[in-house]
C-alpha cells in the first residue's frame, strides 16, 4: 500500500495550532508509516509549537488584515502572492492525498493551491462565527467540520459535517485526577481553586482584573492558578510571592490544572470553550472584545445560552465580577447546574470523528 501523505495548516493562536496537533496526532495512530508535514506562518508560534510536537512545518511570508492602515496592510497583496507560489512548490513536492486548515491565514493560500491542483481539502471549523479565510476556502472545500450548530449560514450546507472541536485527550478523563493534581501544584486540599486562563498569549484586561482581585480572593481562602501569557509574565510574576498565588505564563499540565479547579475564568476560544465543556467546571468567561467579528462572544453565548457557564463582558467586569464571582463561589447548587449543563455540550470523539471524514476522502480517491 502507498504511503499516506497529509498536510496541515492553522496557526497563529494556540487555538487554531492545537486542534491541528490533534488531528496529526490521530491520523499517526491510525496510520503509523503515514508522512505528515505542517505549513504556518512565519515568526508565528506554530514555527516553535508544531516542531515541538514531533512534526516538521515549512513557513510561509503571510499575515493577517490589520483593522487600521498600516505597512503590513499594503505588504499583502505581495505576501499573498508570495504565499501562493510557496504553497505550490510545497504542494507539488509534497503530493499530499488530503490537505486539512484549522484557521489561521497561513491555512488560506495553502488549501486554495490544493484545491485547484485536485486534492481533496478539509476545513476545521472551530468557531461558532467563522473567519474570513475558512470563507473563503469554503467553496472549494471537500468537506467542512464544524462545532457549532447553524453554520449554513456561512458555508454550502451539503459540505457541513457537525463534528466538535479536537480537544486533548488526557482532558476526558480527569476525575481520578484531583490529588495527583493538587499534589503538583502543591495545593491545600482545604482550599478552593480559581484557575485564570488568558488565552496563549495572554490577556492584559483579565491580567489587570486578577491582580486587582487579589485581595478579594485571599479574603475568601481561594488559592489561584493564573495563566497570565508570555507577554505579561514579566509584569506580573512578582505575585508569585503572596500566599496561595501561583502565576505562570503557560501551563504545561493542562490535565492536572483542570482536575485541580474549583472555578475557572476564560477567554471565550473555541478550542478553550470546547476543553470547558469537556471538563465540566463552573465557568466565567470574559470573551475578547478584539477578535474578528466578535467571535468569543458568541463562542461563550453559545453556552450561556444553555446555561452552562456565566459570562461578564470586558467593559462590565468593574461593576460586576466581583459580585458575579462572589455569587458562584458560595453557591453550591448554581456551581453544580452550571457543570451539569456544560458537560452536556461535550464532543469527546471530535478528533476521530474529524479523522474519519479525512479517510473518507483518501477511500474516494481510490474509487
Amino acid at each position: 500500500m502507498q504511503k499516506l501523505k497529509f498536510i496541515l495548516s492553522g496557526g497563529g493562536t494556540g487555538g487554531h495550532i492545537y486542534p491541528a496537533i490533534a488531528i496529526a496526532n490521530e491520523l499517526k495512530e491510525r496510520f503509523p508509516d503515514c508522512e505528515i508535514l505542517f505549513v504556518g506562518a512565519k515568526d508565528k508560534m506554530e514555527m516553535q509549537k508544531v516542531p515541538q510536537a514531533g512534526y516538521p512545518i515549512k513557513g510561509l511570508w503571510i499575515s493577517g488584515l490589520q483593522r487600521r492602515l498600516t505597512l503590513d496592510n499594503s505588504l499583502f497583496p505581495f505576501k499573498l502572492f508570495d504565499s501562493l507560489l510557496k504553497s505550490r512548490t510545497i504542494i507539488n513536492k509534497f503530493k499530499p492525498n488530503v490537505a486539512i486548515g484549522t484557521g489561521g491565514f497561513a491555512s488560506g493560500p495553502l488549501l486554495r493551491v490544493a484545491g485547484f491542483a485536485g486534492i481533496p481539502t478539509v476545513i476545521q471549523e472551530q468557531n461558532s462565527y467563522p473567519g474570513i479565510t475558512n470563507k473563503w476556502l469554503s467553496s472549494k472545500a471537500s468537506k467542512i467540520c464544524v462545532a457549532y450548530e447553524n453554520l449554513d449560514r456561512f458555508f454550502p450546507k451539503d459540505k457541513i459535517v457537525f463534528t466538535g472541536n479536537p480537544v486533548r485527550q488526557d482532558l476526558i478523563d480527569i476525575k481520578g485526577k484531583k490529588k495527583e493534581a493538587r499534589d503538583y501544584f502543591k495545593l491545600n486540599p482545604d482550599k478552593k481553586v480559581l484557575l485564570v486562563l488568558g488565552g496563549s498569549l495572554g490577556s492584559r484586561r483579565i491580567n489587570q482584573l486578577i491582580a486587582k482581585e487579589l485581595v478579594n480572593f485571599s479574603s475568601q481562602e481561594v488559592q489561584v492558578i493564573w495563566q497570565c501569557g508570555k507577554f505579561y509574565i514579566e509584569e506580573y510574576k512578582h505575585f508569585n510571592e503572596k500566599e496561595n498565588v501561583q502565576v505562570t505564563a503557560f501551563i504545561d499540565r493542562m490535565d492536572l490544572v483542570y482536575a485541580a479547579a474549583d472555578v475557572i475564568i476564560s477567554r471565550a476560544g473555541a478550542s478553550s470553550v470546547s476543553e470547558l465543556c469537556l471538563v465540566g467546571k463552573p465557568v466565567i468567561f470574559i470573551p475578547s472584545p478584539n477578535v474578528a467579528e466578535d467571535h468569543q462572544t458568541k463562542n461563550a453565548k453559545a453556552i450561556v445560552d444553555k446555561n452552562g457557564a456565566l459570562m461578564i463582558k470586558e467593559n462590565e467586569l468593574d461593576t460586576k465580577f466581583t459580585s458575579v464571582f462572589n455569587n458562584l463561589l458560595s453557591d453550591k447548587n448554581l456551581q453544580e447546574n452550571l457543570s451539569e449543563n456544560i458537560k452536556k455540550m461535550a464532543m469527546p470523539n471530535a478528533t476521530k470523528d474529524i479523522v474519519d471524514e479525512i479517510i473518507k476522502l483518501v477511500e474516494s480517491q481510490k474509487m
